[in-house]
């Protein structure tokens, strides 16, 4: 695993320049609020709709809050959002495709035609159906993202699965009398995990796409908290008469994207070189 990783950054300067952006970003979201001198809903009466200047770093919003606050704050939730549901995903994508992968047979079929039948539901239904259900509740909704988006790595897992269920020491753990939730515990998951690993780091960037979505047509966080998709909806509204309220929100959306899906490739290709890039 730790060859592997060393192959994401050799010979690729771009891996690298995604990997100190990241991880700048990242310092930034965490640091952001208690360097500002500003916090994320106080109002500067003297200055709406302020460009960025000495007081105001990245500038103010319509009603002269600190852009590089709530900026700051909004990259928290749009990553902790991400974060908590790519850890949904992948708890319940792992063990359904470790589980359909290895018994195989009508198992694996009536499992697989499951996911095949959530992957018909329009993605909009489905939100519409979790806000009916949960409320407005920013963490509960995306908690529910989160048991969606497993399908893809419960078929990536599947077929890593099946590749190893006919290995000698599987063979070894059957002849030995080994019950099938042994098996696949002990000698499936290890043998999956990374796959899985690499394809959650592109499940993160789809995530943090899906809550700007769904914030910005309102369906997602909601005020007094604030997200990029957030910010970028406010900020599209008064683009023409102050261009930084939707600029700076959306440069850093773009950059964190880019650079999570990058490395989630470079990752991809160093775990399975034989792999040709597109």
């Amino acid at each position: 695993m730790t060859s592997r990783l060393k192959q994401v950054f050799a010979g690729s300067v771009f891996a690298a320049i995604a990997s100190i952006t990241l991880f700048s970003v990242i310092l930034f979201t965490l640091l952001g609020p208690s360097l500002s001198g500003w916090t994320a809903e106080e109002v500067d009466w003297d200055a709406l709709e302020t460009p960025p200047d000495d007081r105001h770093h990245l500038g103010t919003d319509l009603v002269g809050r600190d852009l590089f606050t709530r900026i700051a704050e909004g990259g928290q939730l749009s990553l902790g959002i991400a974060l908590l549901a790519t850890g949904i995903s992948v708890l319940i994508g792992v063990p359904w495709g470790a589980l359909a992968g290895y018994v195989g047979g009508r198992t694996d079929q009536w499992m697989m035609r499951f996911v095949d039948t959530l992957y018909a539901l329009p993605f909009i239904l489905v939100v519409i159906l979790i806000v009916v259900v949960v409320g407005r509740n920013t963490w509960a909704l995306f908690a529910g993202l989160g048991a969606v988006y497993w399908l893809d790595i419960a078929r990536i897992v599947r077929g890593q699965a099946i590749r190893v269920r006919s290995a000698a020491y599987i063979q070894a753990a059957r002849s030995m009398g080994a019950s099938t939730r042994w098996i696949v515990i002990r000698h499936v998951l290890p043998n999956v995990a990374g796959p899985a690993f690499i394809y959650a780091t592109l499940t993160v960037p789809g995530i943090i796409l899906a809550e700007s979505f769904l914030s910005f047509l309102g369906l997602g966080v909601q005020e007094p908290d604030a997200s990029w998709g957030v910010l970028i909806a406010d900020g599209t509204a008064s683009m023409e008469s102050a261009p930084w309220t939707l600029l700076f929100p959306a440069a850093f959306l773009a950059t964190t994207v880019w650079s999570l899906n990058l490395l989630g490739d470079r990752l991809r290709d160093a775990w399975d070189p034989k792999r040709t890039r597109t």
